[in-house]
């Protein structure tokens, strides 16, 4: 990693979200496009320190850790929703006088992208949308047996359990297999998910899976009914949100634009940065020459 969790939380700053104090960082030019990263489960914004010096040389990069993750408040008897986070994200972006915006997102935070989307068509300001290994689609999405049980009323005591030990063992299962977590990196999302009691909220935001079941209809249907233009990049080793995910998109998206990387795991971001940059940058030259010809 080019930063440790330390450096980057010294690099952040906070806002304050319905009394929550929330980590935020920012770096580019404030006069460029605003691309706001959104991170997955159960790890936190470090997870794009990888491609944040190259990102924020283009564009004006914003992230944060969300509600109940990394340096964010944590608060217990919380009702975590991916509603509340997509409220949460727009409160970040009209503290920061916000008004059009890109994304690039990563598991959960990919559904939270699909939640905005759907806002989008009322109050547009969403520009594009690029999504790496997530749980699109529920009938596609394979969780690991400890996500299972986090979900489950057996959740609070699965989280009580967790240890270091077998919290790496479940993140080396979703790197590819040439590519595993470093033990820095390792450490670094440990810190990250027990940072502030983080175990004691970890059940409660695990709850997410019943919501994509539940609101499959609205988040599937922001996809296959949006304007704004779409990527799928997808590491198809990944067990649990990788080539079946990708299949699905093709078959439901229409017009689907998917970037397949052979050989990588779940947090493409982390195992091959250069392959997500660099497909990352080819859409949004793409975006920008459709926006140039309208």
């Amino acid at each position: 990693m080019s930063e440790s969790p330390d450096e980057w939380r010294r690099k952040g700053t906070s806002f304050t979200y319905r009394g929550h104090e929330i980590f935020v960082r920012s770096a580019g030019d404030k006069a460029a496009p605003v691309l706001l990263l959104i991170h997955g489960f159960p790890t936190a914004s470090w997870d794009y320190a990888p491609l944040w010096e190259d990102l924020a040389a283009r564009w004006r990069v914003m992230t944060l850790d969300m509600l109940g993750f990394g340096f964010s408040a944590k608060p217990q008897n919380h009702a975590y929703s991916i509603g509340d986070q997509a409220d949460l994200m727009e409160a970040f972006l009209r503290a920061e006088a916000v008004s059009h915006y890109h994304v690039l997102a990563h598991d959960y935070g990919d559904t939270v992208a699909q939640e905005l989307l759907a806002r989008n068509s009322s109050e547009p300001g969403l520009r594009s949308v690029c999504l790496l290994n997530g749980g699109l689609f529920p009938e596609a999405h394979h969780p690991l047996l400890i996500q299972r049980l986090l979900s489950s009323p057996l959740g609070p005591l699965a989280a009580r359990l967790s240890t270091r030990a077998s919290f790496s063992f479940s993140m080396r299962r979703i790197f590819a297999q040439d590519r595993p977590p470093t033990p820095a990196e390792l450490e670094g999302f440990w810190e990250l998910l027990t940072h502030g009691n983080g175990r004691a909220v970890l059940a409660a935001v695990s709850r997410y899976r019943h919501e994509r079941r539940r609101m499959r209809g609205r988040w599937v249907g922001a996809l296959q009914t949006t304007v704004v233009p779409l990527r799928l990049i997808v590491g198809t080793a990944d067990p649990i949100a990788g080539a079946t995910i990708a299949e699905r998109y093709r078959q439901l998206v229409p017009h689907p634009d998917v970037l397949e990387l052979a050989g990588v795991g779940h947090y493409p971001q982390m195992e091959v940065p250069d392959q997500v940059l660099r497909g990352y940058a080819e859409f949004r030259e793409a975006v920008a020459r459709n926006a140039d010809g309208r």
